[in-house]
């Protein structure tokens, strides 16, 4: 017996939700390292050294 009756509608927007959760955590987890690094670095390097190698 489930804890909460959920109807069919509910059960596949909590599905949906939890997929979307989860692309954003996968995909959003090294930018969000990424800026958490430059943003609390002492020497900010500049923008354009972060993203080109060749800088």
């Amino acid at each position: 017996m489930p804890l909460f009756p959920f109807s069919e509608d509910t059960k596949e927007r909590i599905i949906r939700t939890v997929a979307v959760v989860h692309n954003v955590v996968h995909y959003g987890w090294v930018p969000f390292v990424l800026f958490v690094g430059y943003s609390r670095s002492t020497p900010r390097p500049s923008l354009i050294k972060l993203i080109s190698p060749l800088a």
